[in-house]
């Protein structure tokens, strides 16, 4: 399987809320970072801080990311594209551009950092319904 393989299934996994895929192709010493000033941004290491990266950002955003590009740069898979939902707490939409830089080892991810239009996205969580 190609690195763009382990992403494409990493992203189909999620869709379908397949967890075991998703470990199964997310080493368990993944670093997976984010802008912190996101609810679920920071730095999380593992299968520990993925499980906790994942619940944190579904309990505050319900979201869709769809793909315009994905390719390698620079021993990196990346994937250009935009996630499009709603806020959980108060259903305000949003539609993000997002990039994610992917770093695949022996056919599993083992750094991930995901950038959206942080401000964009802060707005939304600020809004009331």
């Amino acid at each position: 399987m190609s690195d763009i393989d382990t992403v494409r299934a990493y992203y189909e996994a999620l869709a379908a809320r397949d967890f075991e895929r998703i470990l199964a192709v997310v080493d368990e010493s993944c670093v997976i970072t984010q802008d912190e000033r996101l609810p679920w941004g920071g730095r999380h290491v593992g299968h520990d801080g993925l499980a906790t990266f994942g619940l944190t950002l579904t309990s505050t955003i319900a979201s869709q990311v769809t793909h315009e590009a994905l390719f390698e740069a620079d021993g990196d898979v990346i994937q250009v594209g935009r996630t499009k939902g709603t806020v959980v707490a108060t259903g305000v939409p949003f539609d993000i551009a997002e990039v994610h830089r992917w770093t695949i080892r022996d056919g599993k991810a083992v750094a991930a950092h995901f950038s959206i239009d942080t401000p964009a996205m802060l707005e939304a969580l600020s809004k009331e319904a």
